[in-house]
């Protein structure tokens, strides 16, 4: 059995964090590194023996994560599964990811099937954000994206030797696309991500956050760094005019609650996520 070491970031949500910590059933050591320096999320970690990391202030999730990797990585060879403090693990989940990912040595990292609590799945794997992909979705056509995919990081077990040869997730990133990003360095190294299907997880989705809006501005945002990043302005300018035609169109003939959904997307898309982002927090 591969060891294998726990990472929680946690911004106050106490009562989700004593769920998803004691379904960890001391199957692994736990880090729980709290970005709200929260005295009731202080007493959960004392309470399941999980070592307590607060923050100096809210650093996000990729800076959360490098708090704990520091700690980690300077240490014996562990495997690092990331865990949302929504989510909840099955027993036995820790030894059965840290065996799929032993059983594939170019694997970075390994995903369970994620389920919300009526049981209705959530996607695991998603192909990289890219100007094309972007185009192929607004046409409707991004089933037939055959690029490699990267796992999201609701519960995600990144192997130890990965770690140690694509580093620290960058900080630029404040909340989403961190792990996007982690497993691109990863796969432009020869790695790839997996997923664990017989594996069933349980997550609530933003079940620590009451802004849903504010999830919104976020997650747009991290994908405009993202793009930035990878595809320089160019690329960005492409993506964008992408995802306004998409949602242009999308607000028109969809009906209710998606069509208002990508009314949204469309105004945000339009006045740039990040500076959106910016003037609203």
């Amino acid at each position: 059995m591969r060891s294998v070491h726990v990472v929680v970031v946690a911004y106050h949500g106490a009562p989700e964090l004593d769920r998803a910590l004691a379904s960890v059933r001391g199957e692994a050591p736990v880090t729980v590194v709290d970005n709200s320096q929260s005295t009731a999320v202080a007493a959960v970690c004392e309470r399941h023996a999980a070592v307590y990391l607060p923050t100096a202030a809210n650093l996000g999730f990729a800076a959360g994560v490098n708090a704990a990797l520091r700690e980690i990585l300077a240490g014996d060879p562990s495997d690092v599964l990331l865990l949302n403090p929504d989510a909840v693990l099955p027993a036995g989940a820790i030894a059965t990811l840290g065996d799929a990912v032993a059983s594939d040595p170019r694997a970075c990292a390994v995903s369970p099937a994620i389920v919300y609590p009526d049981g209705s799945p959530q996607r695991v794997l998603w192909p990289f954000p890219s100007p094309a992909q972007a185009w192929l979705e607004a046409a409707g056509l991004s089933r037939f994206d055959g690029h490699s995919s990267f796992a999201v990081g609701t519960v995600l077990l990144l192997r130890w030797e990965s770690l140690q040869e694509v580093g620290l997730f960058d900080e630029r990133f404040f909340l989403y696309a961190e792990e996007t990003d982690w497993q691109r360095r990863a796969r432009d190294l020869g790695w790839h991500a997996i997923a664990c299907p017989e594996l069933v997880a349980s997550h609530i989705g933003g079940g620590t956050s009451e802004d849903p809006s504010r999830r919104e501005r976020l997650f747009y945002a991290a994908q405009e760094t993202y793009i930035r990043k990878w595809y320089g302005s160019r690329g960005w300018l492409f993506y964008r005019t992408a995802v306004v035609a998409g949602a242009a169109v999308r607000a028109v003939v969809l009906r209710r609650d998606r069509r208002a959904g990508a009314a949204r997307r469309l105004l945000i898309y339009l006045r740039g996520p990040r500076r959106v982002a910016a003037a609203r927090n």
